[in-house]
């Protein structure tokens, strides 16, 4: 087991240029342990701050978010969002909180828990997660109606994935 130092920054290296390093420093250490441990993405809380690195494919484009420089109606912007194939601004989302086989029915004969367009509340069992032959009830976290099931039935899903998205 290696001792980590630590080392003393000289008095003039304080505020914002040391929070800059200490930030560099978590963010490489985070990247070390995404490619030691082949992760696609990780997300951590260091105190207040909270670091999430998602890899990408190579090749993948990278859309930049559009600037602010004109306010946009409401019915544009979310007309904008249905085209994009992205959620209305009011939508929450429910993520996998453990990686594993996503299942919208108890059963392959069973009823789907939800379906799009129904109503849920909160605490109601929207699906299955199956986890090394564990199953795992999830539960709403919002009461509203759902508006896409995004992951396939018997899809594999990935902790923090969006499955669900519901408009209040």
């Amino acid at each position: 087991m290696a001792a980590r130092q630590t080392l003393r920054r000289p008095l003039a290296k304080q505020g914002k240029q040391m929070a800059h390093e200490d930030e560099t420093e978590t963010i490489a250490s985070l990247l070390e342990i995404m490619h030691e441990h082949d992760l696609d993405r990780i997300k951590v809380k260091v105190g207040d701050a909270v670091y999430e690195l998602v890899r990408r494919e190579a090749g993948a484009q990278i859309i930049a978010p559009a600037a602010a420089a004109a306010p946009v109606s409401a019915v544009s912007s979310a007309s904008a969002a249905g085209a994009a194939g992205g959620p209305p601004p009011n939508v929450k989302r429910i993520t996998a909180p453990l990686t594993g086989v996503f299942y919208r029915s108890s059963s392959p004969d069973a009823e789907a828990f939800v379906n799009q367009g129904d109503r849920v509340e909160v605490g109601d069992v929207v699906c299955i997660l199956e986890a090394m032959k564990l199953f795992n009830e999830i539960q709403s976290d919002y009461a509203g109606s759902i508006l896409r099931i995004i992951p396939e039935n018997g899809e594999l899903v990935s902790q923090g994935e969006e499955l669900f998205w519901i408009a209040p």
